[in-house]
């Protein structure tokens, strides 16, 4: 089963059980992947789909940052709620140790020497690590590596 259908049977059963947040965060996340097949013209796959999860969740998180320094504590559970629901379709988390592996097998794959292979480097890791790792994050640690730091 794709992403996305597991995406609208568990908006179907969110309908069943009454569960008016749970729906509503689900079919932002529907309206999210539609409105990027149509932009786009194209099905999205599971990867694409964790890209356009993987941006929601962002957005979210930087939404409960204003809202937290806003006094709004009724937005920051909204989107809390929403970031809880959609983590569920991401792959487990990688640790800091389990990123640092990864820059170091791609640099050493891609023989970067400089910030200026940064771009080959990213490259290669986005596919690996797309939600699975915060990818500014990932950034930071390659242009460190490579000394632009």
């Amino acid at each position: 089963m794709s992403l996305k259908e597991k995406i609208k049977d568990d908006i179907k059963q969110a309908m069943r059980d009454k569960n008016e947040s749970r729906l509503t965060s689900l079919r932002m996340l529907s309206a999210a992947i539609q409105r990027r097949e149509v932009d786009e013209r194209i099905t999205l796959d599971d990867t694409q789909v964790l890209a356009v999860i993987d941006k929601l969740v962002k957005q979210s998180r930087e939404a409960v940052e204003q809202f937290s320094k806003g006094a709004r504590q009724d937005l920051v559970d909204k989107e809390s709620r929403d970031i809880a629901i959609w983590q569920v379709y991401l792959p487990q988390a990688l640790s800091d140790a389990e990123i640092d592996a990864f820059v170091t097998q791609v640099i050493a794959e891609t023989g970067a020497a400089s910030v200026k292979d940064m771009g080959k480097v990213m490259n290669v890791l986005k596919p690996k690590l797309q939600g699975r790792a915060d990818m500014s994050q990932v950034s930071g640690k390659i242009k460190a590596r490579l000394g632009g730091a």
